[in-house]
């Protein structure tokens, strides 16, 4: 019975450990794709910026050409 003991905590100790372990895995992936967020966010107003202009230069150009 001792030894049942023993392997059972010995399994719930593995448990834990585990829980703690992909808990701060969960969390750095957080963060991770909170900056990815970020980054898509940035580049999509640098796009648009960079659409806009393109738009107004287009827009100044001579007909026909």
């Amino acid at each position: 019975m001792q030894s049942e003991l023993e392997v059972l905590e010995s399994k719930i100790e593995q448990v834990v450990a585990l829980v703690h372990q992909l808990r701060a895995e969960n969390e750095v992936l957080k963060n991770q794709n909170a900056a990815a967020e970020s980054e898509r966010l940035h580049l999509r107003q640098t796009m648009t910026a960079a659409r806009e202009r393109l738009e107004g230069l287009v827009d100044k150009l001579p007909e026909g050409a």
